[in-house]
């Protein structure tokens, strides 16, 4: 584990928060390794329904840590702990929400991608400058990106390196909501305890759906329905729905 990244549980919350502000969070080997794990550990454990991950005020990460980057570079990889953890990300069965508040750079906003919803604040700037290093996108970033927002606004991001502002990253659909930096901490827990008081199942199955690579109409209404059809036989279904009607009356 890493002394840079705190875990806190808040009822059935994983929070992994970032802590390197010396730094701006800049993000070395160790602290994806604890990322990964986190994600891990909490993914199999039935008490935790959703993911939260926070930065800093003022910085949810400036990106890797050049020198231990390099370090990594001089032995021709990205280095394991980097992958490991986007596997872990990318891979999440339960859902995964973020609050951005100030600088978030290449994987500071590639991470994003993600997320299932993205809070950040006024004052939150989007940037990846990968080619003005020499280098290209990560984190299935060249893949998503397009697909979320469109092909020249994931060029202007990927490939130009411009910086999106909290707002253009709302209008391009990185993030959900902005809030003043006071309110966002709350926002972003909020929102957790919403999805975690909903049928885990349920909500894991929508999750996958949802990200779930294009497939014909036909085959997705037919996955669909074959899950809808299991759900209905369900215990979790059961007790739902039968909160449900008790409320109606």
């Amino acid at each position: 584990m890493s002394q840079h990244i705190e875990i806190e549980l808040s009822g059935a919350v994983q929070i992994i928060r970032i802590a390197r502000p010396e730094k701006k969070n800049a993000l070395t080997r160790a602290m994806y390794a604890a990322m990964a794990e986190a994600l891990r550990t909490g993914d199999a454990d039935d008490v935790i329904r959703v993911h939260v991950i926070f930065g800093q005020p003022g910085a949810f990460s400036a990106g890797n840590d050049m020198q231990d980057f390099m370090a990594a570079a001089m032995g021709g990889t990205m280095g394991n702990e980097v992958l490991d953890f986007l596997e872990a990300l990318s891979t999440a069965k339960k859902p995964v929400v973020s609050g951005v508040d100030g600088l978030a750079i290449g994987i500071g906003t590639t991470i994003h991608l993600h997320c299932d919803l993205t809070f950040a604040t006024p004052q939150s700037l989007f940037r990846t400058p990968f080619v003005d290093l020499g280098l290209v996108p990560e984190a299935g970033s060249s893949l998503l990106a397009p697909r979320l927002m469109g092909y020249q606004r994931a060029f202007a991001l990927l490939a130009l390196g411009e910086g999106f502002s909290a707002e253009a990253a709302k209008e391009a659909g990185l993030v959900h909501r902005i809030v003043e930096p006071a309110g966002l901490e709350p926002a972003v827990l909020e929102a957790a305890q919403a999805i975690a008081a909903r049928p885990p199942q349920a909500m894991q199955l929508t999750k996958a759906l949802l990200r779930t690579p294009d497939e014909p109409a036909g085959e997705r209404i037919a996955r669909e329905a074959k899950h809808f059809a299991e759900r209905l036989g369900s215990q979790e279904a059961r007790e739902a729905v039968a909160a449900f009607l008790a409320r109606k009356k």
